[in-house]
């Protein structure tokens, strides 16, 4: 679980930290196409994009819509096939998420301090869990003071 809630804080420092810079705010589903353009091999055409995200194609073209306008992709007509559009990446786009990549890496930075408090965390909640299992197949009844007194010993 303190595993969980810290790489949840992570990327909330990283999302944190991108919101709060002069650049576009983009949705979770924005960011999810880009990143599914940029970090994956082309070709990408709508069909395909809503494909891989189980998303309608109608949502993906919204999506495209608002990530043309701002330059992260751009739009082609397939000449091999006029019925797809290929969604090509931009130097803009890869600027953009070259930039949140280095938000990212910034909101992973912690100090070994961090990490001896995630690992004792960590034991503390596998202790706790081990207790419990063993007290329900013995066939005890948990009571809320023991782990509410384990609770109390974290800082979180």
């Amino acid at each position: 679980m303190a595993r969980n809630l810290k790489a949840l804080g992570l990327w909330r420092t990283a999302l944190v930290a991108s919101v709060r810079q002069d650049g576009p705010d983009l949705s979770a589903r924005q960011l999810a196409i880009l990143l599914q353009v940029y970090l994956t091999d082309p070709p990408h055409t709508v069909r395909g994009l809503a494909a891989t995200l189980n998303i309608s194609k109608p949502a993906v073209t919204r999506a495209l819509d608002r990530l043309s306008v701002l330059s992260f992709v751009k739009r082609k007509r397939d000449l091999d096939d006029k019925r797809n559009v290929l969604v090509q990446r931009t130097v803009r786009g890869s600027v953009f998420l070259s930039d949140f990549a280095e938000l990212v890496i910034a909101a992973g930075a912690v100090t070994e301090e961090d990490m001896t408090r995630v690992r004792a965390e960590e034991a503390l909640a596998d202790a706790a869990k081990t207790r419990l299992e063993a007290d329900l197949l013995s066939g005890k009844t948990a009571s809320a003071e023991p782990a509410d007194e384990a609770l109390a010993g974290l800082s979180v």
